[in-house]
């Protein structure tokens, strides 16, 4: 087949909904190219899935499609060193590995938990609103950026001085495909505490490996600044945060770094991605967003319904760990298999009229937080953050609308924004 569901500029120009469809009903798990870009190397090639019920099916079975065995990224690790690094996180492992560390820091983020932080998360996202209100005008993808920071900074324990080296470290990592954030760097050194001071001196400087490819951004070597400030962090927690959790929890260095790693950065992209794409839907569907204005106990499902509509997250990967069939497809043992949720999202054997925009869809059964045991454990944080922003930009921003042309951020990883420009 060919590679466009898997080049990054197909991405920067949409999602490829309609080719999707294509995929979905006729060839539902495919072989799909990995061909160079840019100055990555190619890959193997991986199966694509694109049906809701083969997605679902794949990523609630880690016996056969393991997420430990060669990671969950689609691109593979550059060095074995490298995969052995990135194993240590609990998002590439298997369980019983994987429900250990899942254990250790799940009570910080249960229902009951975020519900605590709601009135936290509810008064700064009215202070984000209210702060830009009198402007009239913002880029909403500036602006709705600055509460998952914040948030992640609270229940990390990060003094929030530091909250822009945790923006930059997202940006290098998750958009290290797009120019634009690749050498994210928005810390202002003095604003910054003496510790991220110090982990701002040992950023590594973009670097090469032997053969002219690039270090990848995943790599113990490039994220040196980032598991410095870490261990710094840790040696002074704060009472009760996820950090002193994670301190008392038996961790291994490597499990430690790749914990923090995930909160850091995976911890703030639903958030980032589904607030800006949600917005814009909005923005392209008024009779919608009328309704809404006019209802707006409706905010609960309008987020389920921004999380279906633009899905943060467009794949993730997992490797078959024997040889078995999928969708009619002979998979082998060692191969990549790929789940591309934005197509699961809009499965019309599962969605009625999915490429529609219904804020009172119900029942909406979205995969944009995965499913099975690796489940986001944040998801029940990154719907208190959509929903008080959603409410305090209903509130404070009447007669919102577009201000100019949006910008995809290029990635065939996250689907994001770059920039949004409004006015109200």
């Amino acid at each position: 087949m060919t590679a466009d569901v898997f080049l990054p500029a197909t991405y920067a120009r949409g999602v490829p909904y309609a080719r999707f469809r294509e995929l979905r009903d006729e060839s539902p798990v495919c072989r799909i190219g990995e061909p160079a870009v840019g100055p990555w190397p190619p890959g193997p090639g991986f199966w694509a899935v694109f049906r809701h019920a083969d997605v679902k099916h794949v990523l609630r079975s880690p016996e056969t499609f393991s997420s430990h065995l060669g990671a969950t990224q689609l691109r593979d690790p550059d060095t074995e060193a490298d995969l052995h690094f990135v194993r240590a996180t609990m998002l590439n492992q298997d369980p019983p590995g994987h429900s250990r560390l899942r254990r250790i820091v799940a009570a910080s983020l249960t229902p009951r938990a975020v519900r605590e932080l709601e009135a936290v998360i509810d008064a700064r996202a009215r202070a984000l609103v209210d702060g830009a209100a009198g402007r009239g005008e913002a880029d909403f993808v500036a602006l709705t950026a600055d509460l998952p920071i914040r948030t992640l900074a609270h229940i990390l324990g990060v003094p929030q001085e530091d909250g822009a080296l945790i923006y930059d470290w997202a940006n290098r990592i998750i958009g290290y495909q797009d120019t634009d954030y690749a050498r994210s760097d928005t810390a202002a050194r003095d604003g910054l505490t003496p510790m991220g001071r110090d982990a701002l001196a040992r950023r590594p400087a973009p670097r090469t490996r032997p053969d002219g490819h690039p270090v990848n951004p995943r790599s113990r070597e490039a994220l040196a600044d980032m598991f410095h400030y870490a261990h710094a962090l840790a040696g002074r927690p704060v009472p009760g945060s996820v950090m002193a959790i994670m301190r008392e929890g038996g961790l291994t260095r490597d499990e430690f770094e790749m914990m923090f790693f995930l909160f850091a950065v995976a911890g703030s992209e639903a958030p980032r991605n589904a607030l800006p794409g949600g917005m814009l839907a909005l923005l392209d569907h008024p009779g919608q967003f009328a309704l809404l204005r006019s209802r707006p106990e409706l905010v609960p499902p309008a987020v389920e319904e921004m999380l279906r509509y633009w899905s943060p997250v467009v794949h993730f990967r997992r490797t078959a760990a024997r040889d078995t069939e999928l969708g009619g497809q002979r998979i082998r043992r060692g191969e990549k298999v790929v789940v591309f949720h934005p197509s699961a999202n809009r499965d019309e054997r599962v969605f009625p009229d999915p490429d529609r925009f219904d804020i009172t869809r119900s029942p909406n059964d979205h995969v944009s937080f995965g499913f099975g045991p690796h489940f986001c454990l944040g998801a029940h944080l990154a719907r208190a953050q959509m929903r008080a922003l959603l409410r305090a930009v209903l509130d404070r921003m009447p007669g919102l609308e577009r201000a100019g042309e949006a910008v995809r951020l290029t990635s065939n990883f996250q689907n994001g924004l770059k920039r949004l420009p409004v006015r109200w």
